[in-house]
């Protein structure tokens, strides 16, 4: 009877791993559209590169945190190194350094709309398992 039950909790685990997984990528794409929301809400150009700039750090932080956990798979850390590159191209380009030349203020919304846009792309086309995935809404959720 123990073995049927054990068999039963592994198999729903695996039927409900795929729409979780699905969700917790939306979290992430959730956390950057809030923030593109918060962006275009913000009074001045000061304030929106402050947000832009704490949200892409706060998911780098996360990102790092979770690599640094020891709980997640090669592949996951592959995939966090490959999202953490475009993190960091991103806050590059808001800056201006590493050869980018700095996002003008009146450009702030659009970059904002566009983070997104690229965010999406990236976790959508990275593969991340769910374990990973938890463990980065969790530290992004403590971190903000």
């Amino acid at each position: 009877m123990t073995i049927r039950r054990a068999f039963g909790f592994v198999a729903a685990m695996l039927i409900l791993a795929l729409p979780l997984n699905a969700g917790d990528k939306g979290q992430i794409q959730k956390y950057f559209s809030d923030a593109a929301i918060k962006v275009k809400a913000a009074a001045s150009a000061t304030e929106k590169r402050a947000i832009l700039n704490e949200s892409l750090k706060s998911m780098s932080d996360a990102l790092a945190k979770v690599q640094s956990s020891g709980l997640v798979s090669k592949d996951d850390l592959a995939g966090i190194d490959r999202i953490k590159a475009v993190l960091q191209e991103k806050q590059d380009e808001l800056a201006g350094i590493n050869g980018y030349a700095p996002v003008p203020d009146e450009q702030l919304d659009s970059f904002s709309n566009y983070v997104v846009q690229d965010m999406e792309q990236a976790v959508t086309t990275i593969t991340i398992s769910l374990v990973a995935l938890l463990l980065i809404i969790i530290l992004v959720v403590l971190l903000v």
